[in-house]
């Protein structure tokens, strides 16, 4: 498979403390109906440091089911221990995920060395494509334009979701890697500026809400409509700015549920609903652009 085009990092729908699969399986019909190219679930977005180890492989099968062979689907494993990582990478791949995203090892704060040697470790362990998760806004730990480099020597570590809104480091790694190694977005802001320095695509949160506007962004720029691609990316700002407002998944699992995209806008502790500001940005931003806003039950 490719880390490629417009790849949506599903939020996983609840009823109250149970996983809503259902819920879950329309939401990835619809992903799929827009056009998108790729499913991530356990992701952040998804909520995974709170799922269970079981509710995990549930997700991966029921996405994997649905998709029915679409789109690939990629599966989040990363921890801050590697044998867990390894173990959680070799679920995934028994349940049917195409790919795995595994993130930076979380406040450990190993350096640049045991970032290496962690990532090194899940590839050899488990065959399947891999693309590296930078984020060390939520991690504590970041790998350098090098440590990527070196990184993209493993022959199954094929892509890297960089969300660190560092276009530099960015275009270092897209000019370091090589053509063959992917760049993604992983701040939906910087989806079209990574696109101009030679990135790959975007997984992306907000497409949760509006995957067919990503998806015109991206096919325009990919068949060199650059002025319909700006147009979409600056029509969208106001919109990410209210989906960004509070820590992700909190705005686009609401914004969702509103939409009727998903049945409720349930989060686990210790994710709480935004503020009645967040709530009323949001609303505002949504009718600007025509999107539904219900009452979210």
């Amino acid at each position: 498979m490719r880390f490629y085009g417009v790849m949506t990092a599903l939020v996983t729908p609840f009823r109250g403390e149970d996983v809503d699969v259902d819920g879950l399986e329309r939401l990835i019909e619809a992903q799929i109906e827009a056009g998108i190219d790729g499913l991530v679930v356990n992701g952040t977005t998804g909520e995974s440091p709170t799922l269970s180890d079981a509710e995990q492989r549930r997700v991966v099968e029921r996405a994997v089911r649905r998709s029915a062979g679409r789109v690939p689907v990629v599966a989040g494993v990363g921890t801050n221990s590697t044998a867990t990582t390894v173990a959680r990478a070799r679920v995934a791949r028994e349940a049917g995920a195409d790919g795995l995203l595994v993130v930076n090892p979380y406040y450990n704060k190993p350096g640049q060395a045991g970032q290496i040697a962690h990532f090194q470790a899940v590839a050899e362990a488990v065959p399947l494509p891999i693309c590296l998760y930078n984020i060390p806004g939520r991690t504590a730990a970041g790998l350098t334009a090098e440590s990527i480099a070196e990184l993209s020597k493993v022959p199954n570590v094929m892509a890297v979701k960089e969300a660190t809104s560092d276009l530099r480091l960015a275009a270092e790694v897209v000019r370091s890697c090589g053509e063959a190694f992917e760049v993604l977005s992983g701040d939906d802001f910087t989806f079209l500026p990574l696109l101009a320095v030679g990135g790959s695509g975007v997984i992306s949160a907000a497409t949760n809400l509006v995957p067919g506007r990503f998806v015109k962004l991206w096919r325009a720029f990919r068949e060199g409509d650059l002025a319909t691609a700006r147009d979409e990316h600056l029509a969208l700002l106001p919109l990410l700015g209210a989906l960004y407002a509070e820590s992700n998944p909190v705005p686009v699992k609401t914004a969702c549920a509103w939409a009727g995209l998903i049945p409720s806008p349930d989060l686990r502790l210790p994710l709480v609903p935004p503020s009645e500001a967040t709530e009323a940005r949001l609303r505002r931003e949504m009718k600007a652009l025509g999107l539904r806003v219900g009452s979210g039950r």
